[in-house]
C-alpha cells in the first residue's frame, strides 16, 4: 500500500511519533515486532517501515543489526526524532501518590534520575505505549508510566512531569533500492550503509579499513556483532559519508573486498538536515 508505513509498538510509541513527524500525510501501521514491520513491507501491506537504529544515550536498538541485513528490505531515508519523555499518570494520580512507574527497559534507564528523585519502583515493560495503555486501563494513581506525550493524548492520561530528552535515529526501509545521484553540490552529503565480514587472518580489519583512510572517505560508524552465536564469524555494521558510485568510495570498495569473507550494502540514501546541522 503506497500511503502506509509501518513501526513496531502500539500507537502512541515513539516510532508512531517518527512517523508523524517525517510523514504526516502516510497512515502508520502498528506492528507488534521489528519482524512483523518488516513483513509488513515485503508483503507490501505497507511502503515502508520506520525503524529505530540508535539512540543519543542508550546506544544502538538491540537486534535491528541482526535482522535488517536478511530481511530484504533497503534503507531509502534517515530521520531524527527528538525524544522527550514524559512521567504519565491516570487523571486521580500525583507526583505524591506515584510509587510504580512502567515503561520500556531503556526508557526506565534513561530517566534513573528522576525515578531515584521520586523514589519509584521501576518495572519493565515491553514498549513505551503499551506500559501507557495498561496505567489508562488500570487506572490507579499509584502507578505511572513514561512514555510520550502522544501516548497521553491517546489514552487520555496526564503528564505528571516531563522526564528526559534524547534523539532516536530511524532508517525508512523499503523493498527496492533507491540511489540518490552522486551528490554534486556543497553541502550535499550521502551515506552508504553496509555489513561485511573480515577473512579470518591477522590485521584483516585494520587493512581492510585502510583503503577508506587513504581514499578520504569517512567512518561515522563501526560496530561489531557475532553471527549465529560464533564467536569466530563477527559482522561489521558500517556508515560512511560517500556514495558508492564516487571514484573515493568505489576503490575503497575494491580494498575492502581483498581482506572480506563477504559484504553487502543496506542502503544509500541522503543525509537528514539534523546530521548536516551537526557537522557545522
Amino acid at each position: 500500500m503506497k500511503n502506509v508505513i509501518a513501526f513496531q509498538g502500539e500507537p502512541g510509541a515513539y516510532s508512531h511519533l517518527a512517523c508523524r513527524a517525517a510523514y504526516p500525510k502516510m497512515t502508520a501501521l502498528p506492528c507488534q515486532t521489528f519482524e512483523a514491520a518488516f513483513a509488513a513491507v515485503t508483503g507490501s501491506k505497507a511502503a515502508f517501515a520506520m525503524i529505530p537504529i540508535e539512540n543519543s544515550v542508550a546506544g544502538r536498538v538491540a537486534d535491528i543489526h541482526h535482522l535488517m541485513p536478511d530481511s530484504g528490505l533497503f534503507i531509502v531515508a534517515e530521520h531524527f526524532q527528538p525524544v522527550q519523555h514524559c512521567l504519565l499518570g491516570p487523571k486521580g494520580a500525583t507526583l505524591k501518590s506515584v510509587r510504580y512507574v512502567h515503561s520500556h527497559v531503556q526508557a526506565l534507564d534513561q530517566n534513573r534520575a528522576l525515578i531515584k528523585e521520586l523514589g519509584l519502583k521501576a518495572i519493565v515493560d515491553v514498549d513505551t505505549a503499551g506500559a501507557a495503555r495498561m496505567i489508562a486501563e488500570k487506572n490507579d494513581p499509584a502507578h505511572a508510566a513514561i512514555a510520550s506525550s502522544l501516548a497521553a493524548e491517546l489514552n487520555g492520561l496526564k503528564i505528571l512531569r516531563p522526564a528526559s530528552s534524547t534523539v532516536t535515529r530511524f532508517v525508512l526501509l523499503a523493498k527496492k533500492m533507491k540511489k540518490p545521484p552522486v551528490a554534486k553540490k556543497p553541502g550535499d552529503l550521502t551515506l552508504t550503509t553496509f555489513v561485511f565480514q573480515v577473512r579470518n587472518v591477522p590485521a584483516a580489519l585494520y587493512k581492510a579499513l585502510g583503503g577508506f583512510a587513504t581514499n578520504g572517505v569517512n567512518l561515522v560508524k563501526l560496530e561489531s556483532y557475532m553471527v549465529n552465536g560464533s564467536f569466530a564469524a563477527t559482522q561489521f555494521y558500517t556508515d560512511i559519508e560517500g556514495h558508492p558510485d564516487s571514484p573515493s568510495v568505489r576503490n575503497a570498495f575494491e580494498e575492502l573486498s581483498f581482506y572480506t569473507a563477504s559484504m553487502k550494502v543496506l542502503g544509500v540514501y541522503p543525509a537528514h538536515p539534523f546530521r548536516i546541522a551537526s557537522k557545522t
